[in-house]
């Protein structure tokens, strides 16, 4: 349920924070006073489409957030919702501090809040809604028949995929044929084999330069007067000096090793040879990569991948015929399926219509539609075999015959037919907002809309808006919106108002504004009758 709501700059509402109560309750106010701003405030906090024109004039933003809470499995869950309109047009949204879209906003405001905005009830009007409702009153299970829709559209899109014009198959293979051929033929083996080809390319490039500098090191080692030979008369001048042993040692060692570099060297040198077979042979493989990757790829890894797939898809392409054999009998199975499911859900629906047309009818004659009839009418088996045309039926007057509500239903009318509904499915979720709900209707009516709205807060939390002295005085809670100009700006302010408070509201919405004593008395004979004093249903879920 909603529990806290709070509006900086909407409308002419600069600030006003409200906390709410389970059970029905009211809005109320003097036309203008702003209170269907608090509609709009709940519906913009629930993720619905913004207009920049709701923020107040010298704001540059309009802010609104609302606490839910709601019982889980472990006890309580609470949820803060916000939402940020900016003059320049930007929307911001917010979902427990965190950033989110609007679109992910709405998603889970849905799940919190049933708003019936001024014309919302026109939704009835739509056929979808109407199936839903039939959907929801017999509890009728579309999850099989969904699957079976899903498994006849992936065997359809399996069919497409496969090429089912003759010659554009042809085509496909003929091109799939060549590339498979050209990568295959490559025999590609390894993803780094380029970079290797690299090296060894360097290397046989550079052999005469290499085998020169060979030479050259080799001779600085070992010619005359060179190192080895400069080492040696090192080793020669320590020989007498027997203080020098351990160094003329080491000399020594030096000049072994240094013996063995030269001979190493030269041996390098003397084996290195031009192989221009090879370099050519290199240069033709790395051209051949090169021109590969151009066409498939931007590595030899993404060619081996594009080479595996363009198989794949040519051996589907060469068994078309018993792919398509097998997708075909695969999708004759699914369509049986499919017609036993619609067939199911189409019987669940045409069982369940006159039930829930029986059960509106019965709200409809407590909602001063006296003579009301409704029917529900679905789909013929034979054309619409799953009952998905769904359209509800009314005949508002005796001896008329029910004609679609979208064709005969006026406006309180099609409120009643939906407040109706709303009382038959009692459903989730929890929070219902009704603008006008009332409109256009009075006296018996008036008294009947009330007692449905007050019947409606015994299992969820209702806020409706209101005009009519009988609905306000059937609520559990009653807030009333007021405005004053303060320097020339007008300020709207929303208040909760406890019993005694609610006399005087009572009164001035019968008496047009005037609350003289006998309106003051009439107020509180509706008040004993319709309200008493306030009182708690159930507790929203």
């Amino acid at each position: 349920m909603l529990v806290e709501l709070s509006i900086e700059n909407l409308g002419i509402i600069e600030s006003s924070r409200l906390t709410f109560d389970s059970g029905f309750t009211a809005f109320t106010g003097e036309t203008g006073a702003g209170k269907t701003m608090l509609v709009e405030a709940i519906g913009l906090v629930v993720g619905q489409r913004a207009d920049v024109s709701v923020i107040r004039d010298g704001a540059e933003e309009a802010r609104v957030e609302a606490r839910f809470v709601t019982s889980g499995p472990d006890g309580d869950v609470e949820t803060v919702l916000c939402r940020v309109l900016h003059r320049e047009g930007r929307s911001r949204a917010y979902i427990n501090d965190r950033m989110a879209t609007v679109a992910t906003l709405a998603e889970v405001g849905q799940s919190l809040v049933d708003i019936h905005g001024q014309h919302a009830h026109q939704r009835l009007m739509s056929a979808s809604v109407q199936r839903d409702s039939l959907d929801a009153f017999g509890k009728v299970d579309t999850s099989a028949l969904r699957e079976a829709r899903e498994a006849v559209t992936q065997i359809d899109a399996n069919l497409a995929a496969l090429g089912g014009d003759e010659k554009s198959r042809v085509r496909e293979i003929d091109l799939l044929s060549f590339q498979c051929e050209e990568i295959e033929n490559a025999g590609l083996s390894r993803p780094d084999e380029d970079q290797a080809l690299s090296r060894e390319e360097d290397e046989l490039g550079d052999v005469v330069r290499h085998q020169e500098a060979l030479l050259k090191v080799s001779a600085l080692l070992s010619d005359d007067g060179n190192a080895v030979d400069l080492l040696g008369q090192v080793s020669r001048s320590l020989s007498p000096i027997s203080s020098m042993r351990e160094i003329r040692e080491r000399v020594e060692n030096l000049l072994a090793e240094l013996n063995d570099i030269s001979h190493t060297v030269r041996g390098a040198a003397e084996n290195s040879e031009e192989n221009p077979e090879r370099l050519e042979e290199i240069r033709l493989r790395r051209q051949a990569l090169r021109d590969l990757v151009r066409k498939y790829g931007d590595t030899i890894a993404d060619v081996m991948a594009f080479g595996a797939e363009a198989r794949t898809r040519l051996n589907e392409l060469l068994s078309y015929s018993e792919r398509v054999q097998e997708l075909e009998s695969s999708r004759a199975n699914a369509l049986k399926v499919l017609h036993s499911r619609q067939l199911e859900v189409g019987r669940q629906r045409r069982k369940t219509a006159p039930g829930l047309a029986a059960a509106v009818e019965k709200r409809l004659r407590l909602l001063a539609l006296p003579h009301a009839t409704i029917q529900v009418a679905v789909g013929d088996e034979g054309s619409d075999p799953s009952g998905e045309a769904v359209s509800f039926m009314l005949a508002a007057n005796p001896g008329s015959a029910p004609m679609p509500i979208t064709k005969v239903a006026s406006g309180g009318e099609l409120a009643r037919v939906m407040l109706a509904l709303r009382l038959v499915l009692t459903t989730d979720p929890a929070t219902m907002v009704f603008d006008e709900v009332d409109a256009g209707i009075g006296g018996a009516a008036a008294v009947a809309v009330a007692q449905a709205l007050r019947e409606l807060g015994t299992d969820h939390q209702v806020f409706a808006v209101t005009h009519l002295a009988q609905v306000a005085a059937s609520a559990h809670s009653h807030i009333v919106v007021s405005k004053s100009v303060k320097s020339g700006k007008t300020y709207g302010r929303a208040t909760k108002v406890l019993q005694e408070d609610r006399v005087g509201e009572i009164a001035r919405m019968l008496s047009g504004g005037i609350a003289d004593e006998s309106a003051l008395t009439h107020a509180q004979e509706i008040l004993n009758t319709l309200g008493a004093p306030i009182s708690r249903g159930k507790k929203a879920r």
